[in-house]
């Protein structure tokens, strides 16, 4: 299968953390996984969210919390904690379906992907140490999907066939909204 390179320097990355330079190049297809694993994550999460915002029983995260995290799990006193603090589990019954249901959204229509994606690996996090088994290993599902939310960050997949390219463009003040605003990055992309 034959695809058109284009080398105008835009699929090479690079990043300095400490005294560490890494450097890549993307292949021309890298756009397209990225913007698959934008869509496959986003579509798991709207709808594992829109299952528990539709099921016939309400949400109730508090028998997870409380029973269901494993005894050898280095966050089972913070689950704990969190099974047995009312306003937070009212705040999970809420956070947890709604939560997934508008990441999926925002990451399937490319809009506000950075934040989005921030929030989905830090409740994939959670949902590591809330399903903590390390039999065979430390990698699980869990924690490959933190790194796909990461990933999908990092490379921007937003901007790609997504709305975040046409917000970062929005004129306010004559101004590109993200130059006016450059802390938007975070968040767009």
């Amino acid at each position: 299968m034959a695809t058109n390179e284009i080398n105008t320097g835009a699929n090479t990355f690079e990043s300095k953390i400490g005294g560490l330079t890494v450097r890549g190049q993307a292949h021309s297809l890298s756009a397209w996984f990225v913007l698959a694993l934008r869509l496959m994550m986003g579509y798991a999460f709207l709808h594992a969210g829109w299952a528990k915002i539709a099921a016939a029983e309400p949400f109730d995260a508090a028998g997870y919390l409380l029973h269901a995290v494993p005894k050898t799990s280095p966050m089972l006193g913070v689950f704990h904690w969190m099974g047995t603090t009312p306003w937070f589990v009212d705040f999970v019954n809420v956070a947890v379906p709604f939560g997934e249901f508008f990441i999926g959204l925002a990451l399937i229509v490319g809009a506000f992907v950075r934040l989005a994606a921030f929030f989905g690996a830090f409740m994939m996090a959670m949902f590591y140490f809330g399903n903590w088994t390390v039999e065979h290993g430390i990698i699980n599902g869990d924690f490959a999907y933190m790194l796909v939310f990461l990933a999908v960050a990092a490379f921007g997949a937003g901007h790609i066939l997504g709305l975040d390219a046409l917000i970062e463009r929005y004129e306010v003040g004559g101004k590109a909204l993200v130059e006016r605003y450059p802390a938007l990055r975070y968040i767009l992309g």
